[in-house]
Parts: C-alpha cells; sequence; structure tokens
C-alpha cells in the first residue's frame, strides 16, 4: 500500500487548480476582466472543498489505518501541511485580483517587475507534487528557496514603490500595487512551509531550511555528505537553551555512533566551543570533541561527538543501585579535581539574589498567588517576598566565596553522561560555564535532582540517596578547600533553585513546595544575619518530599 494511496491523486488536483488561481490572478493584473475575477472567486470555494477532502483523508489514514509507523505518519502529516498551505496560496490569488479593482490606472504597475513573481510561484508550484510523493529534499529546497527570491522582489518592489509615493506619485495606485506585492511575497511564506514539510516527510524531523543547510554545511565541513537519509536524524528534545539539538546516525561508516548536531545562537555556540575546548584541555575526554564549527550571521552551527552512555536522569530510574552509587564516585571524583586544578583564592560573589530575582516575573507569570505581600500571623508580622529578598541580598553580600573555580554552568542530571563500560563520565550542555563559586554547580545538581515531578516513594529514595551523597561529598570539599561559609551559600544556591523551578512546573502543587522550600531557605539566612555564618547549617530535610 502506498503511502499517500487515497490521497495523492487529489493532492495532484490541487496542486494543478492553485497553479491555475495564480495564472489566472496574473492574467487579471495584465488584464482586468471582470468575468475573470468572478471565474477565480468561484474556484475559490471548490478549492476550499478539495481542501476539506485531503484533510479528512489525511485525518482518515492517521487514526483509521490499521498499520501505522513514524514513517508513514510524518509523510501524511507532511502531505497535510503542504495541502493547507496550497490553499493558502489560492486565498492569495483571489486577494490579488480584489486589488486590481482599486488601480484607477491598470497600466500603472507595469512600471514594476510583476511578472517575475508570479513565474516563481508557478515554477514552485510545480514542483510540489514531486517532492512530496518522492520525499524529495532536494526539490524541496528548490521550493524553499523560491522564498527568498520572492523576498528579494518584495524589497525591489516596496523600495521603488516607496519612492514613488515620495514623489506623489498616484497614492492610489502605489498603495494598491504595494498590497499585490505583498500577497505574492505570502505565497513565498506558503511555499518555504510547503518545501520543509517537504524535508520533514523526507527525514522525520522538523526541520527549518536554515537549519537544513547549517547540517548539510556542518556535515560537510566534518567529512560528511549530504543529504540525510530517512531515519538518520533524531531530534534531542528536553532542553530550553533555545538551540536545536539532532543526532545524526550512520551505521555504515566509521562513525558508527554518529554526531550531536546543534544550530543556534551565535554567540551562545561560540562560547560553548570555547567552553568545550578550554574544558578538553584541562581533562581531555570530558566533554565531547567538536567535529565542526562554522557561523553564518547571528547563527552557527556545530557537530558535535555523540557520547556513549546516557544521562544521569535515564540512569537513575533503570540502573541497579550498585551502579547508580558509582556513578556518584566518578561524579565526585571529576569535580573534586577539577576543583582541585582550578583553584584561584581569590574571593568571588556567587549573585544567587539577583539570579532569583531575574526569573520571578516567569515564576508570578505562572502562579501569581505566589506573589506574596506582608502579613500579620498571632501578632507576628511575616515579611513580603519583596522586603525578604532585600535582607537576603544584604546578607549574601557578607557571604562571598574564598575562592573561584571552573564551573560547569549547568550541572544538572541531564547535562551528565555516565559510561558504564568506559568508567568514566562526560559534561556536556557547556555554553554557562566559568570561573564562580562552586556552590552553583553544587545547588544545581541537588535541585535538579529534588524538582523531578516523581512522586513515588522508590523512586523519590533513589533520587534522595544521590541528593544524601552528593551532598555530604560537596560538604567534604568545603572542608578540605577551607571554606567555612559553605553551607551558608547552599542555602541561597538551593533556595534560588528550588523557587525559580516553579517557572517550569504546571502541578499546582508541587509548584509551591518548590516555592515555599526557596523561601524557606531564605528566611533562614535572614534571621541568621547577626550570628556567624560558619555557624548556619543547611538544612538536609528540605530536600526530602
Amino acid at each position: 500500500m502506498r503511502i499517500l494511496e487515497g490521497i495523492e491523486e487529489n493532492l495532484r488536483f490541487m496542486v494543478l487548480e492553485v497553479s491555475k488561481q495564480v495564472s489566472s490572478a496574473l492574467s487579471v493584473v495584465e488584464r482586468p476582466d471582470p468575468a475573470r475575477v468572478r471565474r477565480i472567486e468561484s474556484r475559490d470555494d471548490y478549492i476550499d472543498n478539495l481542501k476539506s477532502v485531503i484533510e479528512n483523508a489525511c485525518w482518515g489514514r492517521i487514526h483509521g489505518s490499521r498499520e501505522t509507523n513514524k514513517r508513514m505518519l510524518d509523510v501524511v502529516r507532511a502531505a497535510n501541511i503542504v495541502n493547507t498551505n496550497l490553499e493558502r496560496i489560492a486565498d492569495y490569488a483571489v486577494n490579488i485580483v480584489s486589488q486590481v479593482q482599486y488601480l484607477t490606472d491598470p497600466n500603472f504597475i507595469r512600471r514594476y517587475e510583476y511578472r517575475d513573481p508570479f513565474i516563481d510561484v508557478d515554477q514552485a508550484l510545480g514542483l510540489a507534487y514531486p517532492a512530496l510523493t518522492r520525499q524529495d529534499v532536494r526539490l524541496g529546497l528548490r521550493i524553499c528557496r523560491s522564498e527568498f527570491s520572492l523576498d528579494a522582489r518584495f524589497k525591489a518592489a516596496f523600495d521603488a514603490i516607496l519612492e514613488d509615493l515620495r514623489r506623489g506619485e498616484s497614492p492610489e495606485n502605489s498603495i494598491s500595487s504595494f498590497n499585490i506585492f505583498r500577497y505574492l511575497e505570502r505565497m513565498g511564506d506558503a511555499l518555504l512551509n510547503i518545501g520543509e514539510a517537504v524535508i520533514f516527510a523526507a527525514l522525520g524531523e522538523k526541520l527549518k531550511i536554515h537549519q537544513y543547510q547549517a547540517l548539510k554545511d556542518s556535515l560537510q565541513l566534518g567529512g560528511v555528505e549530504m543529504p540525510v537519509a530517512a531515519g538518520e536524524f533524531e531530534s534531542i528534545w528536553g532542553t530550553r537553551s533555545g538551540c536545536r539539538i539532532g543526532r545524526v546516525q550512520d551505521d555504515h561508516g566509521p562513525r558508527s555512533k554518529g554526531v550531536l548536531f546543534k544550530e543556534g545562537n551565535a554567540e551562545k555556540l561560540g562560547r560553548e566551543k570555547e567552553n568545550i575546548e578550554r574544558w578538553d584541555r584541562l581533562v581531555p575526554g570530558l566533554p565531547p570533541r567538536i567535529q565542526a564549527f562554522q557561523t553564518d550571521g547571528d547563527s552557527a552551527s556545530m557537530l558535535l561527538e555523540y557520547l556513549g552512555g546516557c544521562n544521569l536522569q535515564q540512569m537513575l530510574f533503570t540502573a541497579d543501585r550498585e551502579i547508580v552509587e558509582n556513578a556518584c564516585f566518578l561524579v565526585e571524583q571529576t569535580l573534586s579535581g577539577i576543583w582541585e586544578q582550578t583553584i584561584v583564592r581569590k574571593p568571588v560573589p556567587a549573585g544567587f539574589i539577583a539570579q532569583l530575582r531575574s526569573r520571578l516575573d516567569d515564576v508570578f507569570r505562572l502562579h501569581p498567588d505566589f506573589a506574596t505581600g506582608p502579613m500579620c500571623l498571632a501578632g507576628q508580622t511575616i515579611p513580603s517576598l519583596a522586603e525578604l529578598l532585600t535582607a537576603a541580598e544584604t546578607v549574601e553580600k557578607q557571604l562571598a566565596a574564598p575562592f573561584s573555580v571552573l564551573l560547569h554552568g549547568d550541572c544538572n542530571l541531564n547535562n551528565i553522561v555516565y559510561d558504564h563500560a568506559a568508567q568514566r563520565v562526560h559534561f556536556i550542555d557547556l555554553h554557562r560555564s566559568q570561573d564562580g563559586d562552586y556552590v552553583q554547580d553544587v545547588s544545581i545538581f541537588l535541585v535538579s535532582n529534588f524538582r523531578l515531578p516523581v512522586f513515588e516513594r522508590p523512586s523519590r529514595q533513589r533520587l534522595e540517596m544521590v541528593m544524601h551523597i552528593f551532598l555530604q561529598f560537596a560538604r567534604n570539599m568545603a572542608v578540605t578547600l577551607g571554606d567555612p561559609t559553605f553551607q551558608a551559600r547552599l542555602c541561597l544556591g538551593v533556595a534560588r533553585g528550588l523557587a525559580t523551578s516553579a517557572r517550569f512546573e504546571m502541578n499546582r502543587k508541587f509548584a509551591r513546595e518548590l516555592f515555599t522550600r526557596g523561601v524557606y531557605l531564605l528566611e533562614r539566612v535572614a534571621s541568621h544575619a547577626d550570628k556567624p555564618f560558619d555557624t548556619l547549617p543547611f538544612p538536609d530535610a528540605v530536600l526530602v518530599y
């Protein structure tokens, strides 16, 4: 059974009808004819109905087929995206002919290059059906690039129209001409969606054209030919960094483990590249190897070695206790070695309260009732959150770390990879790495365990075991490195992590737990202002749920 059986025939008719509408719109622009306008408007109803037929067939295929697999689902979803955008192009053709009636001089638009955009659209439409039915990435890219051409033509027309308006050349005709070019430019946007849907059908992953181009260029820099075949690119979700991350798999060559592709902001990826290189100089093999890196304006892409093993979060709930303890030991050995190797005996502020303040708006946007004002209970005044933050910030100024070390910067469970066979760990996602207070990494690691929305008692006990082991390690390191205020700063660091984690938690009860425990730690620090901070212990019970 063909993947698009029962869909492709109507889809072909759809392409033909939309192409006919675009050609007819061009004819109306060149020779306005009310009869032709009426025919275009009446054909629009047929196209709307055809769109519904194809849409129903797509949904029927997705939900009614006994044999469903990801490949089939991806192609059918892509067909529906193509269908929707074809109908959108037909609507823009109707919008164009409706603008023609506002031209008091039908020949006015001839002073601009109006034919070429129509030709670009028509040629791209001619590629839509074969590109989708063959899942042909090269044809999909050609469709995408038509949008670039249409954008350029729109910009040229816009500049010319703007110049005419400045000279006072028939504002009515200038504005109507602008609207016609604007709808042609919107056709380009729809064609871009169609081309990207073809790439999705071919690869099984949604990639924007610039992401696909970055992937192609990065792989070529790494000595790998494109295009990537279906099933060889797999997105890796679960990141809030703003970068597109995916794995490119190849089971037929020397890179049998594949590579990791990252695409995103050039400044962020450039910083991560520098950090990876620094970490690799300190501990070779700790971060993934960089296989290719390139920038393109404000964007950049990077190919990284795809590391074996699994991240600590995956391992925590699937491995035996002995293996979890072994992973914790390897993390401790790695961190202690890095801290001792990079220590600089110079006081450094942590800035936990500033970090907390910068994220509170996001917490309150999701949970507005967490923003409390001053209250009175049994004759006792309870300060507002704002007052509490001010008090904690005053204390924090007296709590600079006595030294700095190289930090991971985002030391949560997902960013540490455990390789049991090689008996080592790897650090990933190092774009926030910098020198600073090691309590940053310690508190992030602890909070990344506690905030997991896992409530079954055996799983919770496993998390508590890991937190207990790591907390004892960090306390011992504080003694070894000569840090008497470690636990006081840890109260602030964990308070920051718990309270701000509520912005990602939709479970209101658990979000309240996170936030309230963070506020409790802030109160604990603020109330200790007149006492020696080396006497303020971190309360282990705050990490037990």
